[in-house]
C-alpha cells in the first residue's frame, strides 16, 4: 500500500531489497531505540541521524537519504552496528547506500569546490567515498 509518497508495504521495494542485499541486514529488525545515533561520533555533522536513515528505508524513502550527506559523513567506525542490541548493521547500511548512489553513477559532490579549510575538516572517509565515486 502506497499512501502520500510513503512505502506502508516494502515487499517489492527494489531498492530497500537490495540495500537489505548489499549490507546483509534487516533493516525491519530496528524499532528506534536510537542508540546508534547516540553513539554516532559524526551524528552531529549529518542531516539525517542514522536511526532516522533506517526509518526512511523501512518506509521506502530512499530518494531522501540519497539527497542527504549522510552516508557520505558516516566514518565507518562501527559503533552504530556495535551499540544496536537488534543487530543491525548500520554501518552496512550506510555504505550500501554509498554502493547504490555509485552504482547509479549520480555526482552529488564535486571535491574541487570544497573550501580547502572544510576539506581539512572533513572525514577521510568522505573524501574517499567521493573520489571513489567521481572515478567510475
Amino acid at each position: 500500500m502506497n499512501t502520500a509518497g510513503i512505502n506502508l508495504s516494502n515487499d517489492n521495494d527494489e531498492r530497500v531489497n537490495k540495500i537489505m542485499e548489499i549490507s546483509n541486514t534487516n533493516v525491519f529488525s530496528c524499532y528506534q531505540c536510537g542508540n546508534c545515533s547516540g553513539g554516532c561520533p559524526a551524528a552531529d555533522y549529518m542531516d539525517l541521524k542514522p536511526h532516522q536513515t533506517i526509518r526512511l528505508i523501512q518506509l521506502g524513502q530512499i530518494e531522501e537519504i540519497l539527497r542527504s550527506n549522510t552516508m557520505w559523513i558516516c566514518a565507518a567506525c562501527i559503533t552504530c552496528s556495535v551499540r544496536c542490541p537488534k543487530g543491525v548493521d548500520v554501518a552496512a547500511v550506510m555504505e550500501a547506500l554509498r554502493q547504490v548512489v555509485l552504482r547509479e553513477k549520480t555526482d552529488f559532490t564535486d571535491l574541487s569546490s570544497i573550501d580547502r579549510k572544510l576539506l581539512a575538516e572533513l572525514p577521510q572517509i568522505a573524501v574517499v567515498n567521493n573520489l571513489r565515486k567521481l572515478t567510475l
